[in-house]
């Protein structure tokens, strides 16, 4: 079904923590209990996204139409869930709007729509579209002189199935897209895999790449901050398999 119904305006800031804490995010996730098909693809991106938010990326819900803002593009759009409790864990809408997930009238939909979730950049949840954005959105900054703000995209390990990120990856490492940032949620649910692990698919086309523990905060954090001057960055981080 399409959701129809937009975040109010207004009220944004009021129902969450004015310190966001990681510990309230299992009970925001509980807060949506609608279909919840894809649940291990959303607590699969968890710490990242909020290792995100929390300490890299320089967007605020005040900012999220300023051209200097960081982009984040959620490619693995169709395990929404945490995208959803940390967005309203920071702000960016109400969390009395997360019991409604998933409902005919609810802006919080299966798969984000960035028509009605503040923060979100693009609609997503189709495999192998985000990255091409993001290579896309980075041409676009370039274009436009705006040098400084950074493009992150979260994919899954199962999306280098598509040739489309295939051709990002190859053009992107030329290209010396250095805004570029691609975060790889492995939960070893790729098809094909790739010889020598996924963080050798990007080095191979000319990116930085590292492999962390998804879990472990201050290695994502590390990975995410760690200096690529002249050339796209890659994160691999591991999770438990996908059950």
């Amino acid at each position: 079904m399409t959701n129809t119904t937009a975040a109010p305006a207004h009220g944004r800031h009021a129902a969450f923590a004015a310190t966001p804490d990681f510990a309230g995010l299992p009970r925001l996730i509980a807060l949506m209990t609608g279909d919840e098909k894809h649940a291990p693809a959303a607590h699969s991106t968890l710490d990242a996204l909020w290792v995100l938010y929390d300490r890299v990326l320089r967007v605020t819900p005040d900012a999220v139409d300023d051209p200097g803002r960081d982009r984040f593009l959620l490619s693995k759009g169709h395990g929404p869930m945490a995208y959803y409790a940390v967005l309203a864990a920071h702000g960016f809408f109400d969390e009395s709007l997360l019991p409604g997930f998933g409902s005919y009238d609810s802006p919080l939909g299966h798969h984000p729509d960035r028509l009605l979730v503040p923060g979100a950049e693009i609609g997503s949840g189709s495999l192998g579209h985000g990255l091409p954005i993001a290579v896309g959105t980075v041409l676009g900054l370039r274009a436009q002189g705006l040098t400084d703000p950074r493009v992150w995209v979260l994919i899954g390990d199962a999306e280098l199935d598509e040739g489309s990120n295939h051709e990002a990856i190859a053009h992107a490492g030329p290209a010396g897209l250095e805004q570029l940032h691609t975060l790889v949620i492995d939960n070893a649910s790729a098809t094909h895999g790739w010889p020598g692990g996924i963080a050798s698919r990007f080095t191979s086309a000319g990116w930085a790449a590292e492999t962390v523990d998804g879990r472990d905060h201050e290695a994502l954090y590390a990975a995410f901050t760690a200096p690529h001057p002249g050339r796209p960055l890659a994160v691999v981080a591991r999770v438990e398999p996908k059950g």
